[in-house]
């Protein structure tokens, strides 16, 4: 495994799905879960996660060609998902969350809850398939997988170590977070569809250096 590869992988996966992001999504869960179901939710979305992740990086070249789908598609419609998530967070809408589990949440709805920002997180899924397809290499592919899991693992650490401090978190500081985070992420949406426009040909519209 290429250590220059594998670090510049785990640095583009750290920035789409490392811990700044996920455990904010965590904490919202800490409000309304014991510090005992977080952990298992934890260790169950990871390993969901890291499955995912496992899947569509081994398959991304196969999955592309079957779907005909070219790489600044696959940035606009991340991208495009994204955007819309971020924003919610930014009104503080919770798109995705089962809002009727609150008076008696369980594993099942906190699991739930993190299938849009952390086991399937439309960017890191966009950044998985574009990184592991970048060369048709199955050693290039084991190493992107390699960064992603290694990115997986270390949330799930960050997760089990913190879980008792995110459950004494204020829900206003939670949401006063929130929002912040949603419009730096809502900015990462729009780099990302500026990067698939780019790569389209369209006039007027360059790369990011």
């Amino acid at each position: 495994m290429n250590a220059f590869s594998y670090s510049a992988a785990f640095i583009t996966f750290f920035s789409v799905v490392g811990p700044p992001k996920v455990l904010l999504a965590f904490a919202g869960l800490a409000q309304v879960h014991s510090v005992r179901q977080l952990r298992t939710i934890a260790l169950i979305s990871s390993g969901a996660a890291v499955l995912v992740g496992l899947v569509i990086g081994s398959t991304a070249p196969w999955l592309l060609d079957v779907f005909h789908i070219s790489t600044p598609a696959l940035q606009l419609a991340g991208g495009v998902i994204f955007f819309i998530y971020a924003v919610g967070l930014v009104l503080g809408l919770h798109l995705g969350s089962d809002t009727a589990q609150e008076d008696a949440p369980d594993l099942v709805s906190g699991v739930r809850e993190l299938l849009m920002p952390y086991v399937v997180s439309p960017l890191a899924m966009t950044a998985v398939l574009i990184e592991a397809a970048a060369r048709d290499s199955y050693s290039w592919r084991s190493t992107v997988v390699g960064a992603y899991v290694s990115v997986i693992a270390l949330d799930l650490v960050c997760v089990l170590l913190l879980a008792r401090i995110l459950r004494r978190t204020h829900h206003a500081t939670i949401e006063l977070l929130g929002r912040l985070l949603g419009l730096l992420l809502a900015a990462v949406g729009v780099d990302l569809v500026l990067d698939g426009l780019a790569d389209l040909g369209v006039p007027g519209v360059y790369l990011r250096h």
